[in-house]
């Protein structure tokens, strides 16, 4: 009787604890029946509950709860079409939240990623159309603004067609596709390359024009100084040649004996030297007692 007393109470524990489900704050609960939603008696409609303490039947109901924070759509970038029919890579995301609960799961079945898949669809049509209405040179000076706000005007319509309310859409990056983007860094490149090569030309026919006009510079330089060195030289010339003329008028034996003593000091200063001349040569006249020199 004690076992049997003991087995009605941990039955009893056992239904109380499986009848009573909690939903936390920021969640909503849906109770199904047999795999059926549980619908109010009186409106048929889907039973959503709130945050709190909850008593369903057990075994025979079921709780799932689904998220009613505010969550975050950030997919990889799209390709999108400009007026121009440019593509462009846009990376953007979206804050959506869950408002009409009966609506969500009837269109989504209660998936996430059902959500994701139709919202995308969704605010990506809406972005299309503005990408498809402007220019890059519009997109790029500064319509972004109106362009996200445009899109969460589009896609107010999810909340009456899949229960989500768009709280924000916002655009992070606009890019050119990778093969465009190549391609146009290649054309600037090759631009650049002979923009480079003309201002090299430039500068090497301006670098030959400045040797050439100092080359000549130089040269008329170099025979003006050798014009005025030939002219000095024969001043000097013409000057020494005056001054040995007066030296000469002045005192003819003396310079000559002068100039002898110099050629005697030249010939006799290498003892390596050898001499064959004529004792009585005229060159020894003053080497004799010296009667040739006078007095």
């Amino acid at each position: 009787m004690k076992n049997f007393s003991i087995a009605i109470i941990s039955l009893l524990l056992i239904l109380a604890v499986s009848s009573v489900f909690v939903i936390y704050e920021g969640q909503r609960g849906i109770v199904f029946q047999f795999s059926k939603i549980k619908r109010d008696s009186a409106t048929d409609e889907m039973m959503v509950y709130e945050p709190g303490l909850h008593f369903k039947i057990p075994f025979i109901e079921t709780v799932r709860k689904l998220d009613a924070r505010i969550q975050t759509l950030d997919e990889p970038a799209d390709r999108f079409v400009t007026s121009e029919k440019k593509d462009l890579m846009v990376d953007s995301f979206v804050k959506w939240r869950i408002v009409d609960f009966s609506t969500y799961y009837l269109r989504t079945s209660g998936s996430v990623d059902n959500a994701r898949a139709l919202l995308k669809q969704k605010v990506n049509n809406g972005l299309r159309t503005e990408f498809g209405n402007r220019t890059i040179k519009e997109i790029v000076s500064g319509d972004r603004d109106a362009i996200m706000s445009k899109a969460l005007e589009s896609a107010a319509s999810s909340r009456e067609d899949l229960g989500i309310a768009v709280v924000d859409v916002r655009i992070k990056a606009i890019n050119l596709p990778t093969e465009i983007s190549q391609s146009i860094y290649e054309r600037m490149r090759a631009e650049r390359t002979a923009v480079a090569k003309e201002h090299r030309s430039q500068g090497q026919e301006q670098a030959e024009i400045i040797r050439a006009t100092i080359d000549a510079k130089v040269t008329v330089m170099l025979a003006e100084a050798q014009k005025n060195s030939f002219t000095v030289r024969g001043e000097g010339d013409a000057l020494a040649a005056k001054v040995y003329a007066d030296a000469y008028s002045k005192d003819a034996d003396f310079y000559s004996f002068y100039r002898s003593l110099e050629a005697y000091e030249k010939s006799f200063n290498s003892k390596n030297d050898i001499m064959v001349v004529k004792p009585d040569s005229e060159f020894f006249r003053f080497l004799k007692d010296g009667s040739d020199v006078k007095k």
